[in-house]
């Protein structure tokens, strides 16, 4: 296949960053929902007779969920190429979180929230893969930094709708209800950016042919060490329900502290994506090293110390999720990567799971057994990360050796 002309380039470049910033404005709106709802929800849960156990129970079955799910939804991504259908389909599941009001037990509420979850994880492997063909011309790292920077704003948004619904009200219902505005415009945009680029496979000029993931060798020290990554990495309704159970900070700064997090994820999104494009998977090792700082922080019974653990939390998503679609984009080959999408996710989300059902049953035991539990997994995650680096040069090697021989 000859190499596109100059001026073909461009207008894929340019068309290229137009959809990156449609979708990053649906992640937007999405996110608004979805994270406005995430920052009360350890609260909520205890405000309907949940505990700890519940709560770290609840968000970790959650993610496990939405996570396992996009194995089978990926799959199907790739075999049917239905990408826009599939993604309109999972952001519609964000319905549930205006029906949050209504509910007066926390099972109900757990249901919702799990339904949730189950729409994130229809949605991202189909997401993913649109914009994996979309920063092809732009930068990996860049374009799903952007990306994840546009998502990350919503973020911030949506829990000072929580704050403000909180303060005005003094309920957590009228908040909920508020987040079911921005549905509208999640649908608008998507059908924009459908209409702008229905077949997003063309922008990826070079045909997408790397293979490092594509072989159970190549996925296994990656897939290792995202496990044991997330496996030590606190979730934030956690984080919440210590700040509540405690009495750190009074139940309206909750939102707050969570959206001054997502702040923090949206500048270190951008940072990591510049990164990314310079420096590879070196970037990844910054996901142990913030686990550790975060779990010893966060818990803490000072308000400062805490919200210093909460922007350590905010920077982890802010790294995590944007190294980690930006490195399978560029080790996958495109026919594939819709599959890779969906079997890593997995692998993330079932450790997320692991993680918070442990750490919120050491909460009930003590603050000290989760520390030292974080500091035991995240330095395995280390010996993962080297165990990948070193199979990474060992395929590249080969291939080089490959390329020697006549």
């Amino acid at each position: 296949m000859p190499d596109p002309s100059p001026d073909t380039r461009q207008k894929v470049r340019n068309l290229s960053i137009r959809l990156i910033l449609l979708l990053g404005a649906a992640s937007l709106l999405g996110s608004l929902v979805s994270n406005g709802a995430r920052s009360v929800t350890g609260p909520y849960i205890l405000l309907l007779g949940g505990s700890a156990a519940v709560v770290g129970l609840v968000a970790g079955s959650g993610e496990f969920i939405g996570y396992a799910l996009r194995s089978a939804t990926g799959a199907y991504v790739g075999q049917s190429h239905r990408y826009w259908k599939v993604a309109m389909t999972g952001y519609g599941l964000l319905a549930a979180i205006p029906l949050l009001a209504i509910a007066v037990r926390w099972e109900t509420a757990a249901v919702l929230i799990i339904a949730e979850r189950i729409g994130k994880a229809v949605r991202t492997p189909a997401r993913d893969t649109i914009l994996a063909h979309a920063t092809t011309t732009v930068g990996r790292g860049w374009g799903f930094g952007i990306h994840k920077a546009l998502d990350q704003v919503g973020a911030v948004i949506g829990p000072l709708v929580m704050v403000a619904a909180l303060a005005l009200t003094g309920g957590y219902a009228p908040g909920f209800l508020l987040l079911g505005i921005p549905l509208a415009g999640v649908a608008v945009v998507l059908f924009l950016a459908q209409s702008e680029v229905p077949t997003p496979g063309r922008l990826e000029t070079d045909g997408g042919t790397r293979e490092d993931m594509n072989s159970l060798p190549g996925i296994m020290p990656y897939a290792a060490f995202i496990f044991l990554g997330m496996a030590g990495f606190v979730n934030f309704p956690l984080i919440s329900f210590h700040l509540k159970a405690q009495s750190i900070i009074p139940d309206t700064a909750i939102p707050l502290f969570y959206a001054l997090a997502m702040a923090v994820s949206v500048v270190v999104a951008l940072l990591v994506g510049r990164a990314f494009d310079r420096i590879g998977i070196h970037a990844l090792l910054t996901i142990p090293i913030l686990s550790t700082v975060t779990i010893l922080l966060a818990f803490s019974l000072d308000p400062g110390v805490a919200i210093a653990g909460s922007l350590a939390w905010g920077a982890g998503i802010g790294i995590f999720e944007t190294v980690l679609r930006a490195s399978i984009a560029e080790s996958t080959a495109a026919a594939r990567r819709g599959q890779v999408y969906g079997a890593v996710s997995a692998v993330f989300g079932t450790a997320w799971f692991a993680g918070s059902v442990v750490m919120g049953v050491l909460y009930e035991v003590s603050i000290g057994h989760i520390v030292a539990y974080v500091v035991v997994v995240e330095t395995a995650a280390v010996a993962a990360y080297i165990w990948m680096y070193r199979s990474r040069i060992a395929v590249n090697l080969q291939e080089g050796i490959g390329d020697l021989i006549p």
